[in-house]
């Protein structure tokens, strides 16, 4: 596989979910989006209105910890499609997966894909904080529910962010039929591109300079 700095800037979604991210935060992350060339940015649902032409608008539900009601978060989401997010990142109920209770993981994605009508939805599922099993079971839910890709994680969580390893169970699980976002902890040019080869069809970055930075502008390969 071969990438140029342009097609990973197209796999990009430019993030900014810090709790004292400023509306002026925003304005500069859209502006630096722009001008590396990544396909979406990723912000909070409260920065909502934004321009961000020539991108995607993507937006988090039950961020960070998803033990927000699941009525509140199809709320959420449909308010942010209703004020021009193109995509929710939605957080499960990690503890109802962790117990195994997969009935309740999936009525929570149903009903927040029931909120946003034919938005992209991406389930965000903490990867690091559950078994192997667990991630299967989970993503088979994501599917079951109607949803768009799996995400590996919030970046918030103390268990930690995306591992290969993960990216490579997830991707395996929904075989090309769903999206998987790999996010958190992904800083270097090198850990972008080991998580593309195991599986990862979107990245979710914060450091996004940084990680082209390490991408020369002609054909790369990934490995």
């Amino acid at each position: 596989m071969t990438l140029t700095r342009a097609a990973l800037a197209g796999m990009v979604d430019h993030t900014l979910l810090k709790p004292e991210a400023t509306a002026a935060d925003v304005a500069a992350l859209i502006e630096e989006g722009r001008e590396l060339g990544v396909l979406a940015v990723c912000v909070s649902p409260s920065m909502l209105p934004i321009r961000a032409e020539g991108m995607r608008t993507a937006v988090v539900a039950g961020f960070p910890s998803g033990k927000h009601h699941s009525l509140i978060k199809g709320s959420e989401a449909r308010l942010a499609v209703q004020q021009g997010a193109d995509e929710v990142d939605m957080v499960i109920d990690v503890g109802a997966a962790i117990a195994g209770d997969y009935n309740a993981v999936l009525a929570d994605i149903v009903t927040v894909r029931e909120g946003i009508g034919n938005a992209v939805l991406k389930v965000i599922i903490e990867s690091a904080a559950l078994s192997d099993e667990a991630i299967v079971e989970v993503c088979r839910a994501a599917e079951t529910a109607g949803a768009n890709f799996v995400k590996t994680s919030t970046g918030f969580h103390p268990a930690g962010g995306a591992s290969v390893e993960a990216v490579r169970l997830m991707a395996e699980t929904v075989g090309g039929r769903l999206g998987v976002k790999a996010s958190g902890g992904i800083r270097t040019t090198d850990a972008a591109l080991a998580m593309i080869d195991a599986g990862a069809t979107r990245l979710g970055l914060s450091g996004t300079r940084a990680v082209l930075d390490g991408l020369a502008p002609q054909v790369s390969g990934t490995s």
